[in-house]
Order: C-alpha cells, then sequence, then structure tokens
C-alpha cells in the first residue's frame, strides 16, 4: 500500500522550488474491503449526509457497499452507463451535491471526473472508490470535460479518500485492464514532451514528479504479461502504479506527468467522432494506440543526427476548416498568438543532442508494443474503430487543440 505519510514527506521542499501538495487524506487498497467502506469513511470523519453516484454496473460489482454504509444518508445518482464526461452532467451532480454534504463516487473514469469537478466547484469532500484498473486518474488534480463536443481539461479536485477492493479489480473485464495499461504507457510520451518543452521554452519541469511517474509506469510495464490475470496481487500493483502517476498530477496541479501528445491525439478522435454522433472506445485504449503512433514519430526524430530547424508555417485556414464546428475553440487556443510563436529554430538545432536522449530515456515503440500486446490491449486504430482518414487527420492537426508545446508539435519546425 502506498505510504501517503513518506511520499509527501519524500516532496517536501523538492529541489525545483514549488510546494508539492497533495489533498489525498487516506488511501486503502486491500482485499474484500467494500464491506469496510463506511468505517474508513468515518475514520476520516467524513460527512454522513451524502451522494452516492454510480452506474448500474459498477453498482453490480460493488456487492455489499450499501450495507456497508447503512449508518450514512444517501442520496443516489444511477447512470445507465455514463461513457462520456460533460460539463453539463457536472451541473447535474452540482444541483443534487447542493443538498448534501460530500460525494462518493462509485466507479471508474467519466464518473469520477464529474464528481470531481462537481465537488471541487462546490468544496464538498469526495471518495472514488475504484472499480476498475482502466485509468490514472483516481488521484488527479484534473477532470478531463466534454463541452459542446470540445475536450477540455478542467483543474479539479483530488478526493479526500480512495478505496479499492482488490477482488473486484482483479475480476474486471480485460477490456478495461487493457485500457489502464493503454493510459500508463503513454505517459513515456507525456515524460519526453514535459522535458522537452522545458528544455526548449523553460516550461516548469520537476524531476522528481517525473521520476515518480517513470517509475510507475516502468513497473506496469514489468507487469504487463500479468495485467489480464483474475490476480488480486497483479492488480493491487497495477492500480497503485496508476495511483501514483495522478499523484504525480496532483504535486504540479498539472496534467504534464502524466499526458503528452498522445492524450490530445485521443482528444481529437474522441471529439470529431462525437461531431459524427459516435461514442468512441474507451480513453486508455485510444491512449495506448495513440502513443504507438506518436513513438513512431519520434523514432523517425531519434535517427536524425543533426537538424535545422525554421519558424513554423501555418494553413489556419486548413486546421479551421477540418475542426469545423469545433473552430472556434481552437481559435481561442491559438489567437493573439499560438504555442510556437516566440522559439527560436536555433535553439531546436542546439539542443538536438539533447532531445535525442530525452527520447533515447524510454522505452522503444517496438518494446511499448511488445507489452501492449501481452496486457491485452489494442495496438491498432483498427481495433479502436478508427478509420484511416480520422488516423491521418488526427496525426496532422491534433496539436492545434491545445495550447501545449511537444515534440511532436516542435516537429513541424523541422526542415525535411
Amino acid at each position: 500500500m502506498i505510504d501517503l505519510v513518506a511520499l509527501k514527506k519524500e516532496f517536501e521542499n523538492c529541489p525545483c522550488g514549488v510546494k508539492h501538495e497533495l489533498n489525498v487524506k487516506d488511501i486503502r487498497v486491500g482485499s474484500k474491503i467494500t464491506s469496510k467502506t463506511g468505517e474508513i469513511l468515518k475514520e476520516n470523519n467524513f460527512p454522513t449526509n451524502i451522494l452516492f453516484v454510480a452506474d448500474k454496473t459498477t453498482l453490480a460489482v460493488s456487492e455489499g457497499i450499501l450495507d456497508a454504509l447503512k449508518d450514512f444518508n444517501l442520496t443516489f445518482k444511477i447512470y445507465e452507463n455514463l461513457r462520456e464526461a460533460t460539463v453539463s452532467e457536472v451541473n447535474v451532480i452540482k444541483s443534487l451535491l447542493s443538498s448534501v454534504d460530500g460525494v462518493i463516487s462509485v466507479g471508474t473514469g467519466s464518473l469520477n471526473d464529474i464528481c470531481r469537478m462537481a465537488s471541487a466547484e462546490l468544496n464538498k469532500p469526495l471518495c472514488i472508490f475504484a472499480t476498475a484498473p482502466s485509468m490514472d486518474g483516481f488521484a488527479s488534480y484534473n477532470a478531463p470535460l466534454t463541452d459542446g463536443n470540445f475536450k477540455v481539461t478542467y483543474s479539479a479536485k483530488t478526493p479526500e479518500v480512495i478505496i479499492a477492493d482488490t477482488a473486484i479489480l482483479a475480476s474486471a473485464p480485460n477490456i478495461l485492464k487493457g485500457a489502464g495499461f493503454g493510459d500508463m504507457v503513454g505517459k513515456y510520451v507525456g515524460l519526453i514532451d514535459w522535458q522537452v518543452s522545458h528544455l526548449i521554452t523553460g516550461e516548469y519541469y520537476c524531476e522528481k514528479v517525473a521520476s515518480l511517474t517513470k517509475s510507475a509506469t516502468d513497473k506496469i510495464m514489468a507487469l504487463a504479461d500479468r495485467v489480464t490475470l483474475n490476480d488480486e496481487e497483479s492488480a493491487g500493483a497495477v492500480f497503485e502504479a496508476l495511483l501514483l502517476t495522478g499523484i504525480g498530477m496532483s504535486f504540479t496541479k498539472t496534467s504534464r506527468p502524466a499526458s503528452g501528445t498522445e492524450h490530445i491525439l485521443s482528444h481529437f478522435w474522441e471529439c470529431k467522432k462525437l461531431l459524427d454522433g459516435q461514442l468512441s472506445d474507451f480513453h486508455g485504449r485510444k491512449v495506448g494506440v495513440a502513443t504507438l503512433l506518436i513513438m513512431d514519430k519520434y523514432a523517425e526524430l531519434l535517427k536524425k543526427q543533426s537538424v535545422k530547424a525554421k519558424p513554423e508555417v501555418i494553413d489556419w485556414d486548413d486546421v479551421y476548416a477540418n475542426y469545423g464546428a469545433l473552430s472556434d475553440e481552437v481559435k481561442k487556443l491559438n489567437t493573439p498568438d499560438t504555442i510556437t510563436d516566440g522559439i527560436e529554430p536555433r535553439l531546436i538545432e542546439e539542443n538536438w543532442q539533447k532531445i535525442r536522449e530525452i527520447i533515447s530515456s524510454v522505452p522503444s515503440k517496438e518494446e511499448i508494443r511488445t507489452a501492449m500486446i501481452k496486457a491485452g490491449a489494442p495496438t491498432t486504430t483498427e481495433e479502436i474503430a478508427v478509420s484511416d482518414d480520422l488516423k491521418k487527420q488526427g496525426l496532422k492537426y491534433h496539436p492545434y487543440m491545445r495550447r501545449r508545446l511537444s515534440l511532436y508539435r516542435l516537429s513541424y519546425m523541422i526542415k525535411d
């Protein structure tokens, strides 16, 4: 189990100069601890008048949780199947939360995100009861939400209490376990992008937090062949690695330690499919496939012994035409200037060997792909129902939907 006291102490007085704070008071990961949910909340002085949020599936797999909360006054919001976290659903949760004192979110992903945002806006305590090791956001400070079909990552809140029953995690569907693995391997791209941005622009970077993310991701990679097993020890180890990357985001109050351009590419696919009235695959499955595509590009860059750079030239009419109904949101992110304005091309040329070292600091695309196959994660766009056209669109246009520098975006400044 993660030792929160030791972890917080380790990150006190960090050399990066930023005060690393963590709102999480308690993390409980153990076998058949669902029946202790109420006790754990009471030990943490959690309010007794709470909103209980779940969907029919997460409620069913959490058998015994309602009995464990028999001493609590519960208001219920049970979804049929919430696949997309939207701002409108945040407002639904806020309206229910306004008359209670806290919220418990039973599930993963979208359920957690809407509760994270609603509880942050109303300053109410939050408990997450995890039902699958499918993504890294359990301890995160951020909430990715869709607003008018456009994906935006908001600052929200970290839960005060996180509970996970390893018996439930181990029996989760393999598709969700594979999604968690895909979400984790994306951290390698995120770490490359964060370091490159720090090198070229001076963006804030913390080596200790990056190392926390790297060690957690390396641990997941080593467990690849055990991810799909119905094994509590493995499920618990994977879940704790997912938690650590979320804690890294909380320490920095940014998603930088855990996501890079691979997440933006995944969000691009998601937004474009929403415009066509389609739901996309699970977040982590998309992220894993996007990671392989981005790492393929980074492998090409690694082969270049030196480069010549130029200012980025953007055909904004083409970009906005591609985004269509989402073009206004993209304009807001890229005006009056864009993220590459002010970057001297010579900085790329002078720092190229360091950039190559950063790329080489993570496993290769081949190593990641082999591990993903072992973990039951998809490795091709066909497996996640992304067409060749959408794949090509995403690779070309995705960097413009987030005001964040990545090595992929920087590559647009490198001469052929």
